[in-house]
């Protein structure tokens, strides 16, 4: 290997590196205005476990499901069901919901700093309300 392939391979690097880094700090941003706009604190949108359970409150899923988040292939059920109900908690449809899943770099800035307005849990009976 050359000089001039490795130097190429290291700027690569960096640059996926810095794209990686700001789309981080972008995702962050986001789901900080996103759990502020519910009425939640926007650092625990940063804290692991307490985000989960921040979420669960936004969207009135009760607080157990937390032990879904633990189970394997069950996790990936449960954060379904959570974006569904998070989009639907802010007026979106479940198209919008499988944008967050699938396409969250995009969907979680629109949510979180577009015009979307919080209009409470939608988890059904057991929803618990949050202060708006």
């Amino acid at each position: 290997m050359d000089s001039s392939n490795a130097g190429m391979g290291i700027m690569a690097a960096v640059i996926f590196g810095i794209i990686g880094i700001a789309l981080a700090i972008v995702m962050i941003a986001a789901m900080w205005k996103v759990f502020v706009k519910a009425g939640q604190p926007g650092w625990a949108s940063i804290v692991p476990i307490y985000n989960i359970i921040c979420l669960l409150n936004i969207t009135g899923k009760p607080m157990w499901w937390i032990v879904l988040f633990l189970l394997p292939i069950v996790n990936f059920i449960a954060m379904i069901l959570v974006f569904v109900a998070l989009a639907k908690s802010f007026g979106k449809s479940t198209g919008f919901a499988m944008g967050l899943l699938f396409l969250g770099f995009i969907f979680f800035p629109i949510l979180g700093f577009g015009d979307a307005r919080y209009i409470g849990p939608v988890g059904g009976a057991g929803a618990v309300p949050s202060v708006a």
